[in-house]
């Protein structure tokens, strides 16, 4: 038995090693394209629009006593009889952490696809995490790097990502602090209950989530008919079943049902919950998750 388990622990070992090999291979190309799709994205968010410290100009305002003489603006005063105050746009830094799923399941690719799904989650994430970081915003990712500012911080992080030899299969939000925003891309395709348990933690921790749910569109129409073998890539069991086309109505009830679980979810507690299909631009769920950012807002379906 212990030579079996030894023998199993080393198969392991090298599926991760693997894993690690491909996923070190991808991220050069995947920057790229993170970069290429934040170009087709208006970016801005930083700016909050409150008077405070920052670098932008906002507005004059009359003078009022008490203020400090420092914030006088002087050419301005001088054109008429009144004394202005330079008003400077409010920026503070805030903490995002992002997080890709890297179960085996995200590694499932279509006919009908374009990318994996494991492709288009890195995708995101980076892209995000460039448009994060030019703002200066504080990025981090669970169990890789802890929140930190830096102008580069999309290339950080598939650097870190790139020498990672192995990544939990659920992110550790212990670190996560009140007001932070985390960023969760997955298929959301285990039992609905623990990712409701994770949602539930981050809500009573005070965080604020952003739920990206990437899927194949064979996943969504279940195009499979006859005999067909399905295969748990978590797992490895299999499933046989001699006329596929008599699960399609059900299989499409039980996902569908998941979904509306989960975004009812987020919609109740003011997060948001967008979709993006691996055959559709990955930019339209950046626009929906940037816009989410800066306003409540429940369900978008971006890509549907």
């Amino acid at each position: 038995m212990a030579a079996i388990g030894a023998q199993v622990q080393r198969t392991e070992t090298g599926d991760a090693l693997a894993r690690a090999r491909q996923r070190a291979a991808l991220l050069p190309d995947l920057l790229v394209e993170a970069r290429r799709i934040l170009n087709t994205v208006n970016t801005g968010w930083h700016g909050r629009r409150k008077s405070g410290v920052g670098e932008s100009f906002w507005q004059f305002r009359p003078y009022t006593e008490g203020e400090a003489v420092s914030r006088i603006d002087w050419r301005r005063s001088a054109r008429d009889d009144r004394t202005y105050i330079r008003d400077q746009e409010w920026e503070a830094a805030h903490t995002v952490w992002l997080w890709a799923d890297p179960s085996p399941s995200m590694l499932y690719k279509s006919e009908q696809a374009h990318v994996s799904k494991e492709s288009r989650a890195l995708v995101l994430v980076l892209a995000l995490a460039e448009l994060l970081s030019r703002s200066g915003e504080r990025i981090g990712f669970p169990g890789i790097t802890d929140p930190s500012s830096a102008r580069n911080g999309a290339e950080r992080l598939a650097t870190l990502l790139s020498h990672a030899t192995s990544l939990p299969p659920k992110p550790d939000l212990t670190k996560v602090r009140r007001f932070s925003d985390v960023v969760l891309v997955s298929d959301f395709l285990e039992p609905v209950e623990e990712t409701l348990a994770v949602l539930q933690r981050l809500a009573h921790d005070g965080a604020r989530a952003h739920l990206i749910e990437v899927y194949d569109p064979a996943e969504e129409e279940f195009p499979y008919k006859r005999r067909t073998e399905f295969i748990d890539p978590e797992t490895g069991a299999s499933l046989t079943f001699g006329r596929a086309q008599d699960y399609a109505e059900d299989y499409r009830r039980l996902f569908h049902a998941r979904r509306d679980t989960l975004s009812a979810f987020c919609k109740r507690i003011g997060w948001s919950y967008t979709t993006n299909r691996t055959d559709r631009l990955a930019s339209d769920a950046l626009v929906s998750v940037h816009m989410n950012m800066t306003a409540n807002i429940g369900y978008q379906g971006g890509g549907l």
